[in-house]
């Protein structure tokens, strides 16, 4: 059976803490952007005005700046074996996340199949954030349909590793899910859970249970 894991970037990948978080490090407004995590997280804000408002923070944003962040950011240990024994396997993985794809997307790179963030315009701006391509947590579940579409599975097939509301309704539609360094929204929702710093272990709690 091929399976497609489907992984959350912020919280999940990223050891507590956010792509936006960590590119507005590099501009020294960490604290405004932190603050925003957290109106989100309480739904105070919906995900477009929260895109809106760190576009408007990263008007000096750099290409080297995103570089940075991305380097320097606290990845969970060993995210590239574990996508590289997924493809061994012969299954697929991708990144579904609310963050800027510019982001997103330098996963790629470490063995991601597919990625799929919130379209930002190219970095340095010089044009607007559409709020249409800013994606949401029901939109996680649409994309998750159309990458089972262009792998060949179904939802029944998927496996899902989220740590958030962002990830609710996503662990809600696949049967198999594991909540990794999770906060209380996913609370007796996933299949598995994880607590820790790398990611080899939270995968091996799906191969032990297969």
């Amino acid at each position: 059976m091929t399976r497609l894991h489907l992984f959350d970037m912020d919280g999940t990948l990223l050891h507590g803490t956010s792509a936006p978080v960590e590119i507005s490090r590099q501009l020294g407004l960490e604290a405004e952007t932190v603050a925003l995590d957290q109106a989100i997280s309480a739904g105070l804000i919906d995900p477009p005005e929260y895109a809106a408002q760190v576009y408007s923070l990263w008007a000096e944003l750099t290409e080297a700046h995103v570089a940075a962040a991305f380097e320097a950011a606290p990845w969970l240990a060993r995210i590239r074996e574990v996508w590289a024994e997924i493809r061994r396997a012969g299954d697929y993985c991708a990144v579904v996340s609310l963050s800027p794809s510019f982001f997103v997307e330098r996963l790629t790179g470490w063995g991601a199949h597919a990625t799929h963030g919130s379209r930002f315009p190219a970095v340095p701006f010089t044009e607007p954030v559409d709020p249409a391509g800013v994606l949401t947590a029901a939109a996680k579940v649409r994309i998750a349909d159309e990458l089972c579409r262009k792998f060949g599975v179904t939802r029944a097939d998927c496996v899902a590793y989220g740590d958030s509301l962002s990830d609710l309704d996503l662990f809600g539609a696949v049967p198999v899910s594991v909540a990794v360094n999770a906060d209380s929204h996913l609370s007796g929702l996933a299949t598995h859970s994880y607590m820790g710093k790398d990611l080899w272990d939270a995968y091996e709690l799906v191969c032990q249970a297969r």
